[in-house]
């Protein structure tokens, strides 16, 4: 018995003392676990000899608390494999839930027929200072209400085997998270004073008061030396005094080594030179001292100088929490003195950062990058390229004619369409030309019966009457002739060879027109110009005769060069920007591939200019305009 813990010797002169095997088993188990056996593995072992302990058996379950958080789950089961425990499943959520034993008798089923009797279920919590931390369920065989008394105290004796078990676990998580909380506090006022100072000093102060320091003293290095910048209890103190000057030599003395400075050093630690932290006590008349660097991106920004009492030493653990507050705060207390500092002094600090990162040792993504970006600086600075202007620009062709509706009527035939060619008097559409004939009739019939009262009245010598019938003789003619031409002109000849480029009357026959709608528009097959529309910023550079090239959506790969031929001084707005239009001729055999109404981009050469100006000069142009609307 002298191998287990007081713990246990404590829980187990509480109520029944057990089967004596059984607790030699759980004794030899609770030594194996204290050795190298898991929570689990002992849970299960310690489930075993209980339930044989306790005979007759068939089912058992052990529950505990998941650690850091609010829920239950199995961890051990007996036996391993699995089975329906909806029944005793419920027996343990109930002992969870009112915090004290339950029995409960289950009956067997009724379609059963072999004679089995009736079982009971047990169940047991597990508390740990007073709050439930699990159960204990298992189901064994009909006994004797003695018997089953017995039982439930074997299950209440060796819920305190569980209990020693969380103890173990629940103690050094408990002190954890007091170390944990003690440096949130402790980094909570670094952060909730408006300055450096007023911080740095309730940050000191807070450690002082938590960690049982008669002194903690923080200190900022500028690269040369350290420099008091806080002392806990002390909103004022002198930078002359002795003590202060004995506490920058401390932390210089961490400094210079990188690493935790403490005296009187303990045994198994590393060895370190500590005179300076000697003189300090020295002057100071204290018990031990300790100084950590503070540190921000590998690089010391500061230090923090503990002081405790005579007869006082720190321990593994304090030091510990002390270099793990260190570690946070280097950051916050650097991210706070960056602050606080000028933009010259800002700035001068950043260059010499990034200079050290050039020409220091290490960093070597940054000399890559530096050596990147010289090279690529002097390739702006010498090369060179041509400078176009580009615009969006639209095949047209040079000449384009428009055939129109000669008078208002219905469509009667329209063999072609946009996209098809035709030749030189082709007919392309045809009008319903019947009202004209009927019309035509009408007037000649008219006509004849003014030439034949033109005759009457010359055979009876009324010379009034035969100027009077000769006048309506040539309206009748006139109108006839009005008549014919509107005939002539209700078939849509092609004025030349070319391609109509617009109109489609193949799904309107027998749809109205009104006299001058534009049913078609023809342009020639080789005779195409560009018409770009360039921005108002680069106008000033295209001039005529310049040449260019043109690359149209529908062949991308391919390229159509031209020439500038006129600079028109009209200008459209869209999508808010001034755009003029520039014609261009083609040249070659262009216009054999390319058809009017094609749409891309042309891009006009002006001359060799430095790339980097080419690039910037969009940029350069917009503040030279800004610049002169400010300006006075």
């Amino acid at each position: 018995m002298s191998s287990v813990t007081p713990e246990i010797h404590e829980t187990l002169g509480r109520g029944h003392a057990g089967d004596l095997a059984a607790r030699r088993a759980l004794e030899q188990a609770w030594r194996q676990f204290s050795q190298h056996q898991s929570a689990e593995e002992f849970c299960r072992n310690w489930l075993v000899i209980q339930c044989q302990a306790i005979g007759g058996v068939s089912d058992g379950v052990v529950i505990l608390l998941r650690p850091g958080t609010s829920s239950f789950a199995p961890v051990a089961f007996y036996p391993e494999s699995p089975r329906d425990r909806a029944r005793l499943a419920q027996v343990s959520e109930r002992a969870l839930q009112e915090g004290q034993g339950i029995v409960e008798a289950r009956e067997p089923p009724e379609d059963d027929s072999a004679d089995e009797l009736s079982r009971y279920q047990l169940a047991y919590p597990v508390r740990l200072d007073g709050e439930v931390r699990g159960v204990i369920g298992v189901e064994m065989d009909w006994r004797a209400e003695a018997q089953l008394q017995a039982a439930m105290r074997e299950l209440q004796w060796g819920s305190g085997w569980l209990e020693v078990l969380l103890r173990r676990y629940a103690e050094p998580l408990e002190a954890e998270r007091l170390r944990l909380r003690l440096a949130l506090d402790a980094l909570a006022t670094l952060l909730e004073q408006p300055g450096l100072k007023q911080s740095a000093t309730a940050f000191t102060t807070e450690l002082a008061s938590r960690l049982d320091c008669d002194r903690v003293s923080l200190g900022l290095y500028n690269g040369r030396r350290a420099k008091v910048h806080a002392v806990s209890h002390s909103p004022q103190f002198e930078q002359r005094a002795n003590l202060v000057r004995a506490i920058e030599a401390a932390m210089e003395e961490a400094i210079d080594q990188a690493a935790t400075v403490v005296y009187p050093p303990e045994h198994d630690s590393r060895p370190v030179v500590a005179r300076a932290h000697e003189a300090l006590l020295r002057e100071s008349e204290g018990g031990s001292a300790a100084t950590i660097p503070l540190l921000h991106e590998a690089r010391v920004i500061g230090a923090l100088t503990f002081e405790r009492p005579a007869r006082e030493r720190f321990d593994v653990t304090t030091l510990e929490l002390c270099e793990a507050v260190a570690a946070v705060a280097g950051p916050i207390v650097e991210l706070e003195r960056a602050q606080e500092t000028s933009l010259p002094v800002h700035a001068g600090r950043s260059a010499r950062g990034l200079w050290d990162r050039f020409a220091g040792p290490g960093h070597a993504g940054w000399k890559l990058a530096g050596a990147g970006a010289l090279a690529l600086a002097a390739f702006l600075a010498l090369a060179t390229g041509e400078f176009r202007v580009s615009g969006e620009a639209t095949v047209e062709g040079v000449v384009q004619r428009a055939l129109s509706a000669p008078i208002a009527g219905f469509v009667k035939e329209a063999p072609l369409r946009a996209g098809d060619t035709v030749r030189d008097g082709q007919v392309i559409g045809r009008l319903d030309d019947r009202d004209l004939r009927l019309e035509q009739v009408k007037l000649l019939s008219q006509r004849q019966q003014l030439d034949k009262q033109y005759r009457e009245a010359l055979g009876k010598r009324e010379r009034a009457q035969a100027q009077i019938v000769s006048a309506q003789i040539a309206q009748a003619e006139a109108q006839l002739a009005l008549v014919e031409e509107q005939l002539a002109r209700t078939s849509l000849i092609a004025p030349f060879d070319g391609l109509i480029v617009s109109g489609d009357l193949s799904q309107k026959l027998g749809s109205p027109v009104e006299r001058g709608q534009v049913l078609f528009e023809v342009a020639p097959l080789d005779a195409y110009r560009v018409a770009l529309h360039v921005d108002e910023r680069d106008i000033a550079y295209v001039l005529e005769g310049q040449r260019g090239e043109l690359t149209v959506a529908s062949m991308p790969q391919a390229r159509f060069p031209f020439t500038v031929r006129r600079v028109t001084p009209v200008n459209t707005a869209k999508e808010g920007r001034n755009l003029f239009r520039v014609e261009a001729g083609l040249e070659g055999d262009a216009g054999s591939r390319l058809r009017p109404g094609m749409k891309g981009i042309g891009k006009i050469g002006v001359e060799e200019r430095k790339l980097v100006w080419i690039w910037t000069r969009g940029v350069v142009d917009w503040l030279r305009l800004q610049i002169w609307s400010w300006s006075p």
